[in-house]
């Protein structure tokens, strides 16, 4: 792993790159809230994968939004209120890449996706630029 002070940034720029990719989606003329959900799910986990790496700490390789919100809350405990903003997107971390027996997620599923990823990125971001 490169050095982590210099890294935190590209992992910001990812979780950006997929909030993009939700923007996009919610803007064609077709939209697969699925991708969104997915996407949701990837803005967080790599928002706490930042975080983590600010810290200089090497995250787990783990989609778990769960257990990589732990790991962050030795490090600042007010990042626990996330929990139920990380229960809800670790829904998607899997399950709407593939074919499944449960419902495909609709708008509503996703834009609350998309919201919660926005403001897992937004709290997690405020914490690193005040530590």
């Amino acid at each position: 792993m490169k050095d982590p002070e210099s890294n935190w940034r590209s992992w910001v720029g990812k979780a950006r790159n997929d909030l993009l990719a939700i923007r996009n989606n919610v803007s064609a003329d077709e939209t697969p809230w699925d991708v969104v959900c997915y996407h949701a799910q990837q803005a967080a986990e790599k928002m706490l994968k930042a975080f983590l790496v600010f810290h200089r700490e090497a995250p787990r390789r783990t989609h778990d939004l769960l257990a990589l919100l732990h790991d962050c809350a030795a490090y600042d405990k007010t990042i626990s209120a996330l929990e139920d903003d990380c229960r809800m997107l670790n829904l998607y971390s899997a399950v709407v890449r593939y074919p499944e027996e449960l419902a495909e997620p609709g708008e509503s599923e996703g834009r609350a996706a998309m919201d919660t990823a926005q403001r897992v990125f937004e709290a997690v971001h405020r914490r690193m630029e005040t530590g």
